[in-house]
């Protein structure tokens, strides 16, 4: 019999994915499926940025690139981060990264360990929370509430500091709740850390555009008084809509930056170099697309919110930020993983339940706008019917 660390059976999943396995199963068994529960955006990835790959292909870029990333790619994400953050960052701090995850892990177990505690955002992205348990660090969920516009407390967050904290995970725009935190509740979070100088801070940014009704996001690199601590995580795949080319940044304190590229080295030794290539055209080249996406995603957040306020027992807070709506469940009678699971089986409608981001999502479930306005219409739809025909009493048997 085989015998592994224990860690590996510590390990959570992302649901998202096994909602989608299953979902497609139905659908091979005929059945007609809206699926509302990925985060991948539904728009193809701009016609330039797939030329640049087969160009670089055809140029012949074919062989390793530095485990740190092509210098030009790194170089564009430096002008991409002036630009969008108006801080100047050095190519040298910049990591080419096959996706997010990678720097989440890396982050969280440079500091995770038997004894230490690593804050994160509940409801949040899962991965946040298996790789804390993997580690052996105490997960300390950071409560992000609905009253609070799912935006996280900077007081609520500095109280949950201990002696014990090496590392605070933040996400704005965040998953699954779609909330933006303002930037005067940043600045609290930030002066409150100087009392706590040796405390990390992982802030993911993926979603950085992604915002609505004239909110921005804070970048946190806007405090330079945080920056030799600071982990930013950021990348093509939400932006450009290129969650299948793997494709991720992250900007490294200068003490943290060579543990990164031994990581690198050691682990997934680098980036394929037709991809960097790509990520370099969608950087530097016309954005017309992406702002043609978050049209769309305006338009469908609209939609979504609307109808989902108009469903028995549903009530829903506008999102400012990301592609996802996260709409309060309670009032159906209805706990929110049996609900999401009873969406999809009867209904055809594929949700993710709110606890599948944390303790605090209970009463939640996730809906992701990234379909099209005519299936999201469907989908709301055929939920009003079927919490219609299904009471609470015979839900909650």
């Amino acid at each position: 019999m085989l015998h592994t660390v224990p860690a590996f059976d510590r390990i959570g999943e992302e649901n998202a994915f096994a909602v989608l396995a299953r979902a497609t199963a139905l659908a091979g068994q005929g059945r007609d499926i809206i699926n509302l529960g990925i985060g991948q955006p539904d728009f193809h990835t701009p016609a330039h940025i797939v030329e640049a790959a087969i160009k670089a292909l055809r140029d012949g870029h074919h062989g390793y690139t530095p485990a740190t990333g092509l210098l030009a790619c790194r170089e564009a994400v430096a002008r991409r981060t002036l630009a969008m953050t108006g801080v100047e960052i050095s190519p040298e701090n910049i990591m080419i990264l096959p996706g997010g995850k990678p720097t989440m892990y890396a982050a969280i177990i440079m500091f995770g360990e038997p004894g230490a505690e690593i804050l994160y955002p509940d409801p949040g992205f899962p991965i946040y929370r298996s790789m804390i348990e993997f580690t052996g660090a105490k997960p300390v969920p950071i409560p992000i509430r609905e009253e609070n516009g799912f935006a996280f407390s900077a007081e609520e967050t500095l109280a949950l500091i201990t002696p014990k904290t090496r590392l605070i995970i933040l996400n704005s725009p965040a998953n699954p709740t779609g909330g933006v935190t303002p930037r005067a509740e940043i600045e609290k979070l930030v002066k409150g850390l100087q009392s706590h100088p040796d405390v990390a801070i992982l802030s993911d940014e993926i979603y950085d555009v992604m915002t609505y009704d004239g909110e921005k996001a804070t970048s946190l690199l806007a405090f330079a008084e945080i920056r030799d601590r600071l982990i930013v995580l950021n990348g093509w795949s939400k932006t450009w809509a290129m969650t299948g080319w793997r494709m991720g940044w992250s900007i490294w304190p200068d003490g943290l930056y060579d543990k990164i590229r031994k990581l690198a080295v050691n682990c997934w030794s680098c980036v394929n170099a037709p991809s960097q290539y790509a990520g370099i055209a969608a950087i530097d080249g016309p954005q017309d697309e992406v702002e043609r996406m978050m049209r769309a995603f305006d338009r469908r957040r609209k939609v979504v919110v609307e109808g989902l306020n108009g469903l028995p027992g549903v009530s829903c807070i506008t999102p400012k930020g990301a592609f996802y709506a996260f709409p309060n469940v309670s009032g159906t009678g209805w706990k929110a993983k049996k609900l999401a699971s009873a969406l999809l089986d009867d209904a055809g409608v594929a949700l993710i339940g709110g606890p599948d981001f944390g303790v605090l999502g209970e009463g939640y479930l996730r809906l992701s706008y990234a379909n099209s306005e005519e299936n999201i219409l469907r989908a709301l739809e055929r939920m009003g019917g079927f919490l219609s025909e299904r009471k609470p009493a015979l839900a909650t048997a």
